[in-house]
C-alpha cells in the first residue's frame, strides 16, 4: 500500500509494530516533493507519534479482523468472550481488556480486534448503562444542581453522580472517560 493510499483507521505495520492511523494530510511545500503528515497511535500502547512519510512511499498494512462478541466471564485469570458468528470462545488477558473492564457486564457484546488471530484491544460502545450498587443517600434539599458524590456501579467502577442518584438507580456511563451521562 501507498502513503497516497492512506484512511483514518487503517492499521499499518511498521517495524514489526501496529498503528493506527488517526489523522493524516497530504501536504505540498513550496520546494520539493509532497509529503503526507500522520498522527499515529500505538495500537497496544495508545501512545500517540507524529509521522511524516514521501508521497508514494510503500507502508505494510496489517489486517485486524474487528468481531462482534460475547462476553461471558472473568475466570480470574483472563476475559472470556464468545464470537457470536461461530461460538468459539476466546480468552483474552487483562491487559488487552484495561479500562473496559470497567464497563464490561456479563452476555454483553462488544469489538473485539483481532491480528493473526491474537486479540489487540476492544471497542466498547460509547455509553453503557448501569445500575448504582453503592452511593451514600442524598438529605432532602440536594434536588438542586451542582454538587455530586461518589458512587459504586456493578461493575465495581466509583464514577461521580448528581446527589438526587439512589442505589438501585440505573445510570449511563461514558466509557471513553467514566463520566455519568443520566438516569436510565
Amino acid at each position: 500500500m501507498s502513503t497516497n493510499d492512506l484512511k483514518n483507521g487503517v492499521v499499518l505495520d511498521i517495524d514489526g509494530q501496529l498503528w493506527t492511523v488517526i489523522w493524516f494530510q497530504h501536504h505540498k511545500p513550496g520546494k520539493g516533493n509532497t509529503v503526507v503528515r500522520s498522527k499515529l497511535k500505538h495500537v497496544l500502547t495508545g501512545k500517540v507519534v507524529d509521522r511524516t512519510f514521501n508521497s508514494d512511499t510503500k507502508v505494510e498494512s496489517a489486517s485486524v479482523d474487528r468481531r462482534d462478541m460475547q462476553y461471558l466471564y472473568h475466570d480470574g485469570e483472563a476475559y472470556v468472550f464468545m464470537d457470536t458468528d461461530t461460538y468459539d470462545q476466546l480468552n483474552i488477558s487483562e491487559d488487552v481488556v484495561g479500562e473496559a473492564k470497567n464497563y464490561l457486564l456479563e452476555n454483553q457484546v462488544a469489538t473485539v480486534a483481532l491480528h493473526d488471530g491474537n486479540p489487540l484491544y476492544i471497542d466498547m460502545p460509547a455509553s453503557v448503562e448501569l445500575e448504582v450498587t453503592y452511593t451514600e443517600p442524598g438529605l432532602q434539599g440536594d434536588r438542586s444542581t451542582g454538587g455530586t458524590k461518589p458512587a459504586t456501579v456493578e461493575t465495581g467502577l466509583q464514577i461521580q453522580v448528581p446527589l438526587f442518584i439512589t442505589t438501585g438507580e440505573k445510570v449511563k456511563v461514558d466509557t471513553r472517560d467514566g463520566n455519568y451521562l443520566g438516569r436510565v
